[in-house]
């Protein structure tokens, strides 16, 4: 007996409750049988983030015993990877979180939902300080330097990458969390449920005593995939990086600046939910609208005896960005019973220095023009129902 999706029931109730309840975005990347003779799905590829990246993790069950713990086979990159070799200081998590993992795995129940997600944390921990470990043994000043400047920050994750061929493409990355915010917390009706944040990406390429100066460090700022719909981290520009800074030099004004953008992000959602309310009397109540972000909204208007929908899409960036509108037909269709839509329109007089109301004007006048070169667009050539 399988579940819907192919696997025995306990370990798809495993693995569900490891996707809903992992602090970290997880993804399955894929999927498979161990045995030749059952049909039933017991293994697959775990994607997991760590350090703004996802590293491996094959999963594999055994169908035919359930009753047995998941063996867990990590990426080839990772074969210096011993959890359970780890103890003390080597591990960085401590007994502690190594005697978590064999308690897990010895007192395994597989009718538990929860023993997985609590098998990746506590591997997961181990991990994070394996690298640590790795970075720490790193033969470079600048980067021991860099990890006991950053050593009071919480969350930091670090990342070795040992080139194959040349010592020269050997790398040290950190992924450093920005602002102490709750930018969930700052949301009305926050629809996340992953804590969003944004973090500084910094890959130093590791250098030898005998090689030239140090360069400076490859900075990439990243966040958390949902929080675009508020807050775009490509409208960002990032500050210089001076030669003989830092890290602790170069991050409180990083986050100073990115704390007062995520400040006005939050304040235009109300911007945008004033503009889509001025446009209420003008084009009726809007049948459907984006009630957390104001990013989109729809509106049925008629014009005489030809009625349509006004589909809205208002950018993180309005009102300096005007809003594109779509129109679409609610009467004629296309041969694949499709209705009709107009291209997206974005070239119309805009000002963003309008207030709100002259701009729901200059909206309702345009769509009023726009509606007869639409009417005749849906009336050659295409059906009416």
């Amino acid at each position: 007996m399988s579940g819907g999706d192919g696997f025995p029931p306990f370990i798809s109730a495993q693995l569900h409750y490891l996707m809903n309840h992992f602090p970290h975005f997880i993804k399955v990347d894929k999927v498979w049988s161990g045995s030749k003779y059952s049909g039933n799905l017991d293994r697959f590829t775990l994607l997991i983030p760590y350090c703004l990246d996802t590293i491996k993790w094959d999963i594999l069950y055994n169908a035919e015993f359930p009753f047995a713990s998941p063996d867990v086979i990590f990426g080839p990159e990772d074969e210096d990877f011993h959890p359970f070799l780890l103890t003390g200081d080597e591990g960085g998590g401590g007994e502690g979180g190594l005697n978590a993992i064999k308690n897990s795995l010895c007192n395994w129940n597989n009718k538990d939902p929860s023993r997985l997600l609590a098998l990746i944390k506590d591997l997961r921990d181990q991990y994070t300080a394996y690298q640590r470990k790795r970075v720490g043994e790193v033969d470079d000043e600048r980067v021991k330097f860099e990890i006991s400047t950053m050593f009071a920050r919480e969350g930091i994750e670090m990342h070795m990458s040992s080139g194959v061929e040349k010592v020269q493409s050997e790398e040290v990355k950190f992924a450093v969390p920005l602002m102490d915010l709750n930018i969930n917390k700052m949301v009305v009706g926050c629809p996340w449920r992953h804590e969003q944040k944004i973090y500084l990406q910094v890959v130093y390429p590791v250098n030898r005593k005998y090689m030239s100066a140090p360069s400076a460090p490859r900075l990439k700022l990243m966040s958390t995939p949902e929080l675009k719909y508020m807050f775009s981290i490509d409208d960002v520009k990032l500050p210089t990086w001076l030669d003989g800074m830092c890290m602790a030099e170069y991050l409180p004004h990083l986050e100073e600046s990115l704390e007062r953008q995520v400040s006005e992000a939050v304040t235009l959602i109300d911007v945008r939910r004033h503009f889509i309310e001025a446009l209420a009397p003008l084009l009726g109540r809007p049948v459907e609208t984006d009630s957390v972000f104001y990013r989109k909204t729809m509106f049925f208007v008629a014009s005489g005896a030809f009625s349509f929908m006004v589909q809205m899409f208002l950018s993180t960036q309005f009102p300096k960005q005007q809003p594109a509108m779509m129109l679409q037909s609610s009467m004629y269709f296309n041969a694949n019973g499709m209705p009709i839509k107009s291209p997206l329109l974005s070239e119309y007089p805009w000002s963003p220095r309008w207030d709100t109301s002259q701009m729901a004007e200059r909206i309702f006048e345009f769509v009023a023009d726009e509606s007869l070169n639409f009417r005749k667009y849906c009336s050659e050539g295409h059906l009416q129902h």
